[in-house]
C-alpha cells in the first residue's frame, strides 16, 4: 500500500497509467470512489493519482482541526513521495482549494482542472453533502445534495453503488469537521494573480453546495482562468456529466502538455 508521510500522518495513495501524471485531491469527507469515473479514462494515456486526505479512508487521521497550509503540505508530500517535478491538478470543492493553494506555492503543479470551487470559504455550503458512513440510509438521503434530482431518477443503480463506496472509504464525522476547518477564513480574491498555470473551473449549473457564480467569479480572477457550466448538474458534475467532462478533461490535458 503505497503512503506519502507529512511528519508523523501517513497520506494513502493509489496510482495507476503511465505518461504525464494527473493528481486527484477530493471534496472534504468524500473517499477515492469520488474519481472513478476520471481515473477509467485518465490512466491509460497519463498516470492517474488518487489520494486520502488526513481523515479519510486509509490515510491517518489525527484528532484537531486541519488548516489549509497542512492540507497543502500533505498534497506536496504526495507529489514528493511520486518523484513528480510536475502533476496536473484536479480537485472538487475543498480538493480544489488545495490544490488551488498549492498552485501558488508549489514548483510542481503544471495545470489546475476546479469542479465546484470558490475563491471564498464563505461560498462553500459542505455539511448537507455529509452523512455517517455507518448510517446507509443517510448516506444515500444527502446524495440528493450532491446531484441533480434528473441524475437522482435517472440513475438508482449508480446511486446504490455510491453509496456502499462511502461506507467503506469516506471520513467519520470527526475527519469531516477537521477537513472543512481548512475552510474557515479562506480567501484568495487577493493572490489570484500569483496563480499563473492554465485552470479550468467546471462547475454544475445547479450546484447547491457553492453556487455556478461563485466558480465564475474564480475564473475571472485567475491570469489564465476559464469558466465552463454544465446546465443541470449538481455539484458532483464529472459524476453526472462524467463522459463530457472526461473529454474536456483529456482535451485540456493534451493541450498543455503539447504546449511544455
Amino acid at each position: 500500500m503505497p503512503t506519502a508521510s507529512n511528519g508523523s500522518v501517513s497520506l494513502y495513495y493509489d496510482r495507476a497509467g503511465e505518461g504525464d501524471p494527473v493528481v486527484f485531491v477530493p471534496e472534504a469527507g468524500l473517499g477515492g470512489w469520488l474519481w472513478g469515473w476520471q481515473h477509467a479514462a485518465v490512466a491509460g494515456p497519463h498516470e492517474a493519482v488518487v489520494w486520502d486526505l488526513r481523515g479519510t479512508g486509509r490515510s491517518d487521521a489525527p484528532s484537531g482541526p486541519s488548516d489549509l497550509e497542512t492540507l497543502v503540505a500533505d498534497l506536496e508530500a504526495v507529489l514528493a513521495d511520486c518523484d513528480f517535478r510536475n502533476a496536473h491538478l484536479v480537485g472538487c470543492g475543498l480538493g480544489g482549494v488545495i490544490a488551488l493553494a498549492a498552485a501558488r506555492t508549489s514548483s510542481r503543479v503544471e495545470t489546475l482542472t476546479l469542479f465546484g470551487t470558490a475563491a471564498q470559504g464563505e461560498a462553500f455550503d459542505l455539511e448537507p453533502l455529509f452523512a455517517p458512513p455507518d448510517d446507509p440510509n443517510a448516506l444515500r438521503q444527502s446524495l440528493e445534495a450532491g446531484f441533480s434530482a434528473d441524475f437522482l431518477e435517472a440513475q438508482p443503480d449508480v446511486l446504490e453503488g455510491i453509496v456502499d463506496w462511502r461506507a467503506d472509504g469516506d471520513a467519520d464525522r470527526e475527519g469531516w469537521e477537521a477537513q472543512v476547518a481548512a475552510l474557515e477564513g479562506f480567501d484568495a480574491t487577493e493572490w489570484l494573480v500569483e496563480v499563473t498555470q492554465p485552470t479550468r473551473v467546471i462547475h454544475g449549473g445547479s450546484d447547491e453546495l457553492v453556487s455556478p457564480a461563485a466558480g465564475e467569479t474564480l475564473a475571472r480572477g485567475l491570469p489564465r482562468g476559464e469558466f465552463e457550466v454544465l446546465e443541470g448538474a449538481g455539484h458532483l458534475c464529472f459524476v453526472e456529466r462524467s463522459r463530457t467532462v472526461n473529454d474536456r478533461l483529456l482535451g485540456f490535458l493534451e493541450a498543455h502538455i503539447d504546449d511544455e
